[in-house]
């Protein structure tokens, strides 16, 4: 099991460690600074720390998950498509400021993990618990992106 959720922490903070490279850039940009943002926007030192806290939940969920599920290979896949739309998220929003396909993709995001949530949570139980603050985080993160298409 340590192995495991070893092995998910290093995946997690890997994909947290590109997309703040284009975030670390991105937020303190005069484009992002001029947005017109969410009132309910949380403070900037909170993404980090919530990040934080979601990815080794995450690693957690995902290290129960492997070991109890039957369809692993499944499992690796619907992992690999949220890895990819987690760090794409970054810099199609920050780099490339394409909010409209930002919002497109942390929606395929917010789905995937949901569908994590709701498809495993009969074989993990109370376990499910570990994923429910990156469904939850999402579910914000996706309302702030909305906000900045429908707004600017």
């Amino acid at each position: 099991m340590i192995k495991r959720t070893i092995l998910f922490l290093i995946l997690n903070f890997s994909a947290l460690a590109i997309a703040g490279r284009f975030t670390a850039t991105g937020v303190p940009s005069e484009w992002y600074l001029n947005l017109e943002k969410a009132p309910w926007t949380p403070p900037g030192w909170m993404f980090g720390t919530a990040w934080t806290f979601i990815m080794i939940c995450f690693a957690i969920y995902m290290a129960y998950l492997i070991v109890l599920n039957s369809q692993r290979k499944k499992v690796i896949t619907l992992f690999a498509i949220q890895w990819i739309l987690n760090v794409a998220w970054s810099p199609l929003f920050f780099y490339y400021k394409t909010t409209f396909t930002a919002l497109i993709t942390i929606s395929l995001l917010t789905a995937v993990v949901t569908y994590f949530l709701i498809k495993h949570k009969d074989t993990l139980k109370f376990k499910s618990i570990f994923i429910a603050p990156y469904v939850i985080w999402l579910i914000l993160a996706t309302s702030l992106n909305a906000y900045v298409v429908l707004f600017n």
